[in-house]
């Protein structure tokens, strides 16, 4: 390995180029995630480096003391095959620090993974295509502006750990996302968020109580794609999510699953309409 490799934390700058890769990978990342994924966990990101360039990257965002998600671990193709890939994915499993850590592995890396102990919890598949039609419901959701503290509390109940600087900052109105919130006799039964990406929309998370509110949710946000492609990562237990997707005219395109190393998190999958992204759990 060249000697002047190192792996080190990202610097300011560096996250929207490792989001270029993604983009280059097909991956289709927002484009705007670099925000809010930073605010997560700003020590959750690192690049292996040559000297001062960049050659590789890894993202082990932390959720509390107990949790971690693993993303973004990718070498540019000009660089693989050096021993670099191993380097930055020892540097970023050692910072989590005796964490259950998660990750969507593709298929063709499912046996790696398993390989260095994580185990598969369920399948999440890709549904993508332009909408033909808008679910109905018995609801009316609304979208949200800056009062954010009850999504905060509704996503703790959904997601692995509070994750409250991350959702604040993937929730807040910018030009390319918007989020909308479903509530019942005053209480919150849901809420995603839709964001524009390389390629047409994507819309995570959707957390909803049930398929009412989740189609109040849909109806909501699909307007805002305005004819272009919509996709949402469905796990493929949810069928009510499943089904909410296919009547909306979407198709699964991608598949990858849900792996844990350490004990994994009970998560109420009933409730995950759609994933928040795949980099960050």
């Amino acid at each position: 390995m060249n000697s002047e490799f190192a792996v080190r934390p990202i610097r300011p700058g560096e996250l929207e180029l490792v989001l270029e890769w993604a983009r280059q990978e097909g991956w289709n990342p927002g484009l705007d995630d670099s925000l809010a994924f930073y605010d997560a966990d700003p020590s959750g990101f690192f690049v292996g480096a040559l000297g001062e360039v960049p050659v590789g990257s890894i993202s082990v965002v932390k959720y509390g003391d107990a949790f971690a998600f693993l993303g973004l671990y990718m070498v540019h193709p000009d660089f693989r095959g050096k021993g670099y890939g191993k380097a930055i994915w020892d540097a970023g499993i050692a910072s989590a620090e005796g964490r259950s850590i998660g990750l969507d592995g593709v298929p063709a890396q499912q046996d790696n993974y398993r390989k260095v102990g994580f185990e598969e919890a369920y399948k999440t598949v890709r549904y993508g295509g332009v909408i033909s039609s808008v679910p109905q419901s018995t609801l009316i959701a609304h979208s949200v502006s800056d009062k954010v503290d009850g999504l905060l509390r509704y996503d703790a109940t959904v997601f692995p750990a509070p994750r409250p600087a991350f959702v604040a900052s993937w929730c807040s109105a910018r030009k390319h996302r918007r989020t909308a919130v479903v509530r019942k006799n005053g209480k919150i039964r849901g809420y995603g968020t839709i964001r524009r990406c390389y390629e047409g929309y994507k819309i995570g998370p959707l957390f909803a109580a049930d398929a009412d509110s989740a189609a109040a949710l849909l109806a909501e946000l699909a307007p805002e794609a305005k004819g272009a492609q919509v996709f949402i990562d469905i796990p493929s237990e949810n069928k009510e999510a499943v089904a909410l997707a296919s009547g909306m005219g979407l198709e699964p395109v991608f598949e990858t699953a849900r792996m844990y190393r350490g004990t994994a998190p009970s998560m109420p999958l009933k409730s995950v309409f759609g994933v928040t992204t795949l980099e960050l759990g």
